[in-house]
């Protein structure tokens, strides 16, 4: 494991009150010594202010300096911050001291992992801090706080000490066959295992909700050309994002923006108008459309004007399930009268509030366990090791009737556990036997 200084501007660059950088490693203090004359380790995590120099012993800036001493800190080494000015010529020259002086700028995330491969994380909780940062709605940072925070990390350590306390019993069963009231009854073994099985199938069924919420709900906009779907597109958005005009056929492309309807978060797509084509690029356009309405966890069928009309009855393409559209009247402004559909008008207003109402109740309608922080999977990394865990669980099951073997379910009790490693670490023999002599009298 590298532990050498690295260092990395901690805020953004650019024009700013401050800069913060940090340093971070083994010798970080004799680093931060060769541009701070009158650096001091003593006392730890007080700001001190001092003059920061450069190699030739210029003064770069005057600024705060913060010693935290491992494994006492957030990367469980050395840490040394400087607070300088911010701009790009002093956070600039301060970094080029402070490499020049024995440090090499950081990797992308290597302060984080730093903090993981130091025991000061888990990977649940460094993809949590992630998340975080990369919140853009209220939904996204609440269940990325609780990751952090540890809630899924406790949750999956739950699980993984109900296999071991599984894998015990199993040890027992195979290692002291004949100690005290003799093997461990065959019903006791498979209860356990289906007590666990099941909080595994429980966790698992978060992960389409969980994932959504993390990425953004995919909405896309659909309906004929002139159907009003990018003037509804920008009036979603609060800004013009789509080119309008009254023009058929204006939007050629697929656009997408975030958006955060009632604090949920949405990819919201506008796409080319579907129907005959009327050239090659607006055919390509129409495909790439397709392929959104196939990926699309919720489309807005845009109907308005002489188009509902035209169209009457259902607008829902005849491909995608009721479950997966709503529809929409975009011109409720022109006074066309009753028909199906949500009306709205990108023009008044009218209806806006009503229409991200319906789609954060038919996108997010369960979401009230994540509203309430509980921890759920919220990667498809999360739920290929679940899903490994369950399937394990799954295969131990056939052994642990009576005449089955204890070994073989052993084994695959193992592998479940093994499925959750690359989540939380691993269990080891010791682990195994601790908990064995922890539940029963076998060393008499």
């Amino acid at each position: 494991m590298l532990t050498d200084p690295i260092v990395a501007l901690a805020t953004p660059p650019g024009r700013s009150a401050l800069a913060v950088i940090r340093l971070s490693g083994r010798g970080a203090c004799e680093v931060a010594a060769r541009v701070i004359p009158s650096f001091r380790t003593e006392p730890v995590r007080e700001a001190r202010l001092a003059g920061f120099r450069d190699d030739e012993g210029r003064l770069i800036d005057r600024g705060l300096y913060l010693v935290f001493r491992g494994p006492g800190s957030e990367t469980g080494e050395d840490v040394v911050e400087f607070h300088c000015h911010g701009g790009l010529i002093v956070p600039a020259r301060l970094l080029a001291a402070i490499e020049a002086a024995g440090a090499r700028p950081a990797r992308p995330g290597e302060f984080t992992r730093r903090a993981v491969l130091n025991g000061k994380l888990d990977l649940l909780q460094a993809e949590g801090l992630g998340d975080l940062i990369d919140a853009e709605a209220p939904a996204q940072a609440r269940a990325a706080i609780s990751q952090f925070e540890g809630g899924l990390s406790r949750r999956i350590a739950t699980l993984r000490a109900g296999m071991v306390d599984l894998l015990a019993l199993l040890a027992y069963e195979v290692d002291f066959p004949d100690e005290d009231d003799g093997p461990v009854p065959r019903e006791r073994l498979e209860a356990k295992r289906a007590e666990v099985a099941q909080d595994v199938a429980r966790l698992l069924d978060s992960a389409p909700l969980a994932e959504r919420v993390r990425a953004g709900a995919l909405v896309v906009l659909a309906g004929a050309p002139n159907a009003g779907k990018s003037s509804l597109f920008n009036a979603l958005l609060g800004r013009d994002r789509a080119l309008v005009t009254e023009l058929p056929g204006t939007t050629r492309d697929a656009i997408e923006a975030h958006a955060d309807f009632l604090g949920w978060p949405v990819r919201l797509v506008d796409t080319a108008g579907l129907g005959e084509a009327q050239d090659r690029i607006d055919a390509l356009g129409q495909a790439m459309s397709r392929r959104y309405l196939e990926a699309a966890d919720l489309v807005l069928v845009c109907q308005g004007g002489a188009v509902a009309r035209r169209l009457g009855g259902s607008a829902r393409p005849p491909d995608l399930p009721a479950s997966r559209v709503l529809l929409v009247r975009t011109k409720a402004d022109l006074g066309d009268g009753p028909g199906e559909g949500l009306p709205v008008s990108a023009v008044t207003g009218e209806g806006l509030g009503q229409l991200r109402q319906a789609v954060a109740e038919r996108l997010f309608q369960d979401g009230a366990a994540l509203a309430d922080l509980e921890p759920a999977l919220t990667r498809e990394r999360h739920r290929v090791a679940l899903a490994g865990a369950s399937r394990g669980l799954s295969e131990a099951a056939p052994h642990l009737v009576p005449g089955g073997d204890a070994v073989l379910a052993a084994h695959h009790v193992q592998e479940a556990v093994r499925a959750l490693d690359a989540l939380m670490g691993a269990v080891d023999v010791e682990e195994v036997l601790d908990r064995v002599f922890a539940s029963f009298c076998v060393g008499k």
